[in-house]
């Protein structure tokens, strides 16, 4: 163990966030803040986000989240658009909006003696928005514009055909930005009315990161946001249980004038919560993430010359995101590629992945880690990460030791947990087979 160790990188973790320069304050209302201090930079950065999402939605309503998050700064009841728009520009600072599945997310920068204002936005945006019928019908079109684009893509449309195979009859198999069909009927009551049922403090969670002294800014997001009550939010519904993969389901979507095939194939892997969470992060590595994407980029891209680009990819969250291989190939390739890829998959849960592998991915998590840390920016965007998980504030300092814990046998477990070559979601989207 001790000459493993030598051959990590070590890092100074004092130097890292920890619980004695992280602060963190929970407020009646069931807001958390949490604040840290870097006076090394002039600008302060919030991150942070609201426990409503897509599973928040009826089905005849896929992409009301969506659209809702970026309806928010189109006008609140003491700012016009333009107003809100003005303000961000004459100061050079920024702040947006996003919605996924389970939480809205927000993130903005300004100058630290703009703190203020930037939460002053915030505060309208998720209180009091207006939603303002000639924005919102704005702001509908380039969404089915969006919608348009997406479903002429290859690679959107294999993911797509991923999901419904991979978590059939789920929130999950439903894109966050939802289908034509449903985004075209929404407009302001129905943004109004989704807003009312389910924004509100409980479950939110908001960082405050530079050159503010943390006391200061924990209190000029309680002085703003400590007030705000929704008597009629509503709980985020549980998440219904994702049944195991039993066989092979492969779709292919035919979109006509294409030259290339995408192609999605995998399954649902752990939750961020799931103890085997970490071991599956780094085998991921090694199967497809390291150096040239790893074994499946060594063997499709590199070996066969069969991929524009093949990679593979661990989206564990709050709930099982999906363990997938993503590949570009030449429509007359796509079968001898899925081989391939079911080949490394059936050699990488049928034997430990090499010590040398370990070794090399468990140093390239280690040393990646402060450059991860560097910008106001990267610590917010840590602090919330955290926070949702329940990792504790001491999380990134106990980082390189879990990390260097790992053995092969865990990642060998963890793999054989999630994958499986004969029980895998294909997904494939391109031209028709005789196109070729």
């Amino acid at each position: 163990m001790a000459e493993k160790q030598a051959t990590l990188p070590r890092l100074d973790l004092r130097a890292l966030p920890g619980p004695d320069t992280i602060r963190r304050r929970e407020l009646p209302n069931g807001i958390v803040i949490l604040a840290r201090e870097n006076f090394a930079s002039p600008s302060v950065v919030i991150s942070g986000y609201l426990s409503v999402g897509a599973l928040d939605e009826r089905p005849e309503q896929a992409g009301l989240a969506d659209l809702t998050a970026s309806a928010l700064l189109r006008g609140t009841r003491g700012r016009s658009f333009q107003q809100i728009f003005e303000s961000l520009e004459s100061i050079g600072a920024s702040l947006g909006f996003g919605s996924g599945k389970h939480t809205t997310g927000f993130q903005g920068k300004s100058l630290a003696e703009d703190l203020g204002l930037i939460l002053d936005l915030l505060c309208d945006a998720l209180r009091m928005p207006t939603f303002p019928k000639r924005q919102v019908d704005r702001l509908r079109g380039e969404k089915l514009t969006s919608l348009a684009i997406r479903d002429q893509d290859t690679g959107a449309r294999a993911q797509q055909v991923f999901h419904q195979l991979a978590y059939p009859n789920h929130p999950y198999s439903v894109p966050s930005d939802g289908f034509r069909e449903t985004v075209e009927p929404l407009g302001p009551a129905d943004l109004k009315s989704f807003h009312t049922e389910h924004y509100g403090p409980q479950g939110m969670v908001i960082s405050v990161v530079g050159a503010v002294e943390a006391e200061a800014a924990l209190e000029a997001v309680e002085s703003r946001l400590g007030t705000w009550r929704n008597l009629r939010q509503m709980p985020q519904p549980p998440l219904p249980p994702v049944k195991p993969l039993r066989g092979i389901r492969r779709k292919r979507v035919v979109l006509r004038g294409k030259s290339q095939c995408d192609l999605v194939l995998g399954a649902p892997g752990p939750s961020r919560s799931d103890p085997d969470f970490l071991a599956a992060a780094l085998g991921n590595s090694v199967l497809g993430r390291f150096g040239m994407m790893g074994r499946i980029g060594d063997a499709v891209r590199e070996a066969e010359g069969l991929a524009y680009y093949a990679y593979s990819n661990l989206s564990g969250g709050t709930g099982p995101g999906p363990w997938q291989v993503m590949a570009g190939v030449n429509p007359a390739n796509v079968e001898r590629a899925i081989e391939i890829i079911r080949r490394e998959i059936r050699r990488f849960v049928k034997r430990p992945i090499t010590q040398q592998e370990l070794l090399d991915n468990q140093a390239n998590f280690i040393g990646r880690l402060p450059l991860q840390l560097e910008s106001n920016e990267g610590v917010a965007a840590a602090l919330v990460y955290v926070e949702r998980h329940g990792l504790g504030l001491d999380y990134y300092r106990r980082y390189p030791d879990l990390v260097a814990s790992l053995t092969r046998e865990q990642v060998l477990q963890a793999a054989r947990r999630f994958l499986h070559p004969d029980r895998l979601a294909i997904g494939v989207a391109g031209p028709p087979k005789d196109a070729s």
